[in-house]
C-alpha cells in the first residue's frame, strides 16, 4: 500500500507533559504529494483523536478516506498526525493527567496546522480545504482556528468543519470568544455530529474532565449562524464507528 499523505508534528511534544520539544511547524510525507495536490479544487484534512499514534493515526485517515469515497467525495483526504499518544492514556489511574497533557498537545498543534492552512493557500489559493475531526482534533481544530483568526487575510481560508465525538465545551460555538472566530474563518459551515450514547464522552463529563462535552449532546445557548449539528447512533466513541453512521459528506 502506498503511503497516505500526511502533515506530522510527531515528536514535537513531550507525551509525558505537553512541553515543546521541537519548534518548526510540521513535517510533510510523502513530500511528493503535497506537490500534486497544488492546483487541486479541494482536499479534506482528517484529524484524529487521543491514544493514536502514528499507525493509529494512519488508520484513522484510511477510515475517513474509505468512508468518503462511498459517499462520493472525489477528493484527496490527507491527515494531520500528532503527539496524542500521551504517557499513560490507557489507564483509567492516569486517564485525567493523560487526557490533559493531550488537550495541551491539541491546543500548541493549533499553530502547526493553522502554518500548513497559510502555507498550502499560499502555493494553492483556489483549493478548498476541508476540516474532520474526531474526539480531541475537535481540540487542535478549535486551536487552529484561533491562531488563523490572528491575520485579517485569513477571514473564510477553511471551507468547512466536521466534527465527530467532539471533546471541546458545548458552549464553544454560542461563546463571544470562540462563537466569533469560528463565523470569521469557517467560510461554509461547521456540522457536528454528536451522539448522547457516546460512552466515553458521557464519562469524561460525569467525571468532570470534560465539562459539558459538545460530542454528547450538542451545543447549548444560541449558536453562530454557520453551525449545524447531527444527532447520531454509533455504536461507541471510536472514529471508525462515527464514520460508519456519517450519511452525507461534504
Amino acid at each position: 500500500m502506498k503511503p497516505l499523505p500526511r502533515i506530522s508534528t510527531r515528536g514535537y511534544y513531550d507525551l509525558s507533559n505537553g512541553k515543546t520539544i521541537k519548534k518548526n511547524s510540521y513535517c510533510l510525507y510523502p513530500k511528493k504529494d503535497f506537490k500534486k495536490l497544488v492546483g487541486a479544487k479541494e482536499i479534506t484534512i482528517m484529524i484524529h483523536g487521543l491514544r493514536n499514534d502514528n499507525a493509529g493515526a494512519v488508520a484513522k485517515i484510511l477510515i475517513a478516506k474509505n468512508r468518503l469515497r462511498k459517499l462520493g467525495y472525489v477528493h484527496s483526504v490527507i491527515g494531520f498526525s500528532y503527539d496524542s499518544n500521551t504517557t499513560g492514556a490507557h489507564l483509567i489511574k492516569h486517564a485525567q493527567r493523560a487526557l490533559s497533557v493531550g488537550q495541551t498537545i491539541a491546543r500548541k498543534n493549533g499553530r502547526n496546522l493553522g502554518t500548513f492552512i497559510e502555507d498550502f493557500k499560499i502555493s494553492s489559493p483556489k483549493t478548498k480545504i476541508r476540516l474532520m475531526g474526531h474526539s480531541l482534533g475537535s481540540q487542535v481544530i478549535l486551536s487552529t482556528v484561533e491562531y488563523l483568526a490572528k491575520k485579517k487575510q485569513n477571514i473564510g481560508i477553511v471551507e468547512s468543519v466536521y466534527l465527530f465525538g467532539a471533546s471541546i465545551t458545548e458552549d464553544v460555538p454560542s461563546s463571544k470568544k470562540y462563537g466569533t472566530i469560528l463565523q470569521k474563518i469557517i467560510d461554509k459551515k461547521i456540522v457536528n455530529h454528536y451522539a448522547p450514547t457516546d460512552e466515553v464522552l458521557a464519562w469524561a463529563n460525569n467525571e468532570k474532565f470534560v465539562h459539558g462535552p459538545l460530542g454528547l449532546c450538542g451545543a447549548v445557548g444560541k449558536p453562530i449562524s454557520k453551525y449545524h449539528q447531527k444527532l447520531v447512533k454509533p455504536k461507541n466513541h471510536r472514529f471508525a464507528s462515527y464514520a460508519a453512521v456519517l450519511s452525507s459528506f461534504p
